[in-house]
């Protein structure tokens, strides 16, 4: 995987369609968080579980990123997208379709741990070797869509 941030966002969209696990993509911190269009998930082991139940109930992910921005500065970076996503819902048994708008922030995985200011308590083991050159710390994802 390559060690941009933007890479980091579209190995992510990749991991959501393959049905992939997804909580890796994340800062292992009690920092993190993730907004999702009917959800809301504070610290790591609250998003680590949402995307885990989210990967066991849902199925045939399509993602349909249209308008990716990256910007990286130093040890963080920001990312914004425009995205149409859709998926079936195994429990409801149904097809559903957003339009959607995500953004937020990733960490260079080098700087967890190091004097920046980003608290690396947690991060120990949910973080290792495999984990991608970036992480999210938050991710926003919003619609107009009635829902």
């Amino acid at each position: 995987m390559s060690d941009t941030a933007a890479a980091v966002v579209r190995a992510y969209y990749d991991a959501l369609r393959q049905g992939e696990p997804l909580p890796p993509y994340f800062l292992a911190d009690e920092s993190t968080a993730k907004f999702g269009i009917g959800e809301a998930a504070f610290g790591y082991e609250a998003v680590a579980d949402a995307l885990e139940s989210q990967t066991e109930t849902t199925t045939d992910w399509t993602i349909e990123s249209r308008r990716l921005s990256v910007a990286e500065d130093g040890e963080y970076a920001t990312f914004a997208d425009e995205v149409t996503m859709a998926w079936t819902d195994l429990e409801a048994g149904v097809d559903r379709r957003f339009d959607t708008r995500w953004s937020g922030t990733l960490v260079r995985r080098e700087a967890v741990g190091s004097d920046d200011g980003v608290d690396s308590s947690d991060a120990g083991g949910a973080n290792g070797d495999d984990a991608p050159a970036w992480l999210f710390r938050t991710m926003h994802v919003s619609t107009a869509d009635e829902l």
